[in-house]
């Protein structure tokens, strides 16, 4: 983590037709661009069913986003039958100019937060691109754990990803289960 990174303290809540037409705009340098959304993603976003939510800032500015359940998922992990694990799938975002600043530990966290009390969910599970080392430090740091690898068409592409995924320890605890062992 930077050393020198301001302790942000981030707010959930739901996300808007603002923030989900400010999620469209935004853009990712290489070789992250292709986490870009692009406006035609809109409607998903708006989508209830799709449990999109936005993480703000103390400011009450849009850092990011999360998303659970299956859209979170990635094809290339549903072709490789890597889902057959009951888990909470995640997916998330942040806003492109606040990456890489040492707040992506306590976003996660915010977002695992979340999802524990909403979801209750036993297991968490998300997809990150395999060449994407600082988001894959923060989701270790995070509690995650690496698992298989497995390539999933972006833009007729096929990209390595890798699957991650974490035991809520509250729920697990309470249900006796550790390490993944009842």
């Amino acid at each position: 983590m930077n050393n020198n990174a301001e302790e942000i303290a981030y707010r959930i809540r739901p996300l808007t037709e603002v923030d989900a037409k400010q999620v469209c705009t935004w853009r990712y340098p290489d070789p992250y661009a292709f986490y870009d959304i692009g406006e035609s993603n809109l409607a998903e976003l708006l989508d209830p069913a799709h449990n999109y939510i936005a993480v703000e800032d103390e400011a009450g500015a849009l850092a990011g986003f999360f998303t659970f359940g299956q859209n979170a998922r990635v094809i290339g992990a549903q072709r490789s039958r890597l889902y057959s694990a009951p888990a909470l799938d995640i997916g998330l975002g942040m806003r492109p100019d606040v990456t890489g600043r040492g707040n992506g530990l306590r976003f996660v966290r915010a977002g695992l937060v979340f999802a524990a009390e909403r979801f209750r969910p036993r297991m968490l599970r998300l997809v990150v691109a395999a060449f994407n080392i600082r988001a894959i430090r923060v989701y270790d740091r995070a509690g995650f754990v690496a698992g298989p690898t497995f390539t999933s068409p972006v833009r007729e592409t096929e990209v390595p990803f890798l699957l991650m995924t974490r035991l809520n320890p509250e729920l697990a605890s309470r249900e006796g289960v550790v390490d993944g062992v009842r």
